[in-house]
């Protein structure tokens, strides 16, 4: 892992490179107090993140972003600064994390565990922004029915709350009556996800009780959730596209929709 490091104060820059060799011990960092200098080794050098004070002097930290992604796409921003009143400008520009000064380290450990994850990584993870996908160990799980993919992404929907037969038929099969007939497809359905889920070894996403069906947050990690919680990674990610392949999934946008209002004001 190579950091980038900005601060026009020298004693800042140290502070902040010792905590960042604490929390994470292999990584490289270059330190600069001047933007130019910052540009010269971007150009030369690739990096991971980079960590950038906003008021630099003669420039600024939302400007000195804008050239550093232009020189590498997929390096990360997360800015360090003294005011909250640059944060609309910096998630304009997709930055990744906003931390006030003075930082301290669990602050920062917070943002790298959004950015890297933590030793504890989750085994499955689920995304919801831009369709619906599930990941084990970092490869796609395929579904053999469509049917039983769209119930896993209405429970992921739920959070957790219970979900009835009659509920999940409603929800698949939208007007179509409720009878056994429909019940027991449900039921095929329900044996077909479990089985495609302990076969992946994560059936422990899955709680079934005798007439209901939910998903334990606990045992997978979702962009959805996160968003919620004010995850500055999973906003970026936010494109309006949520569940975007399932009608039902559009009273959540909604909610989706309020929540980022919440968080840019």
């Amino acid at each position: 892992m190579r950091f980038l490091a900005v601060d026009d104060e020298a004693l800042v820059l140290t502070d902040l490179e010792r905590a960042l060799k604490r929390i994470r011990p292999a990584c490289e960092i270059r330190g600069f107090t001047s933007a130019k200098q910052a540009l010269a080794a971007a150009e030369t050098e690739a990096f991971d993140t980079a960590f950038l004070d906003i008021e630099l002097g003669y420039t600024n930290g939302i400007l000195l972003a804008k050239q550093l992604k232009e020189l590498q796409p997929e390096l990360h921003i997360v800015f360090v600064t003294s005011y909250e009143k640059y944060a609309v400008d910096a998630f304009a520009i997709h930055a990744t994390g906003y931390l006030l000064k003075p930082v301290d380290e669990e602050q920062l450990e917070k943002e790298l565990t959004f950015l890297y994850g933590s030793r504890n990584k989750k085994k499955c993870v689920i995304k919801t922004f831009g369709g619906f996908d599930v990941f084990v160990d970092g490869k796609l799980l395929l579904f053999k029915r469509a049917k039983s993919k769209e119930l896993l992404a209405y429970l992921v929907d739920r959070k957790g709350c219970s979900v009835t037969s009659k509920e999940a038929c409603a929800i698949l099969w939208e007007d179509a009556p409720y009878d056994r007939t429909q019940n027991s497809y449900l039921q095929t359905i329900i044996v077909e996800l479990k089985r495609t889920l302990k076969q992946a070894g994560v059936e422990n996403i899955l709680q079934k009780s005798r007439n209901s069906l939910s998903v334990n947050p606990e045992n997978f990690d979702c962009d959805y959730y996160r968003f919620m919680q004010g995850d500055i990674t999973a906003v970026n990610q936010y494109h309006g596209d949520y569940l975007s392949c399932y009608s039902w999934a559009e009273f959540t946008i909604g909610v989706i929709e309020s929540r980022l209002k919440e968080i840019f004001h």
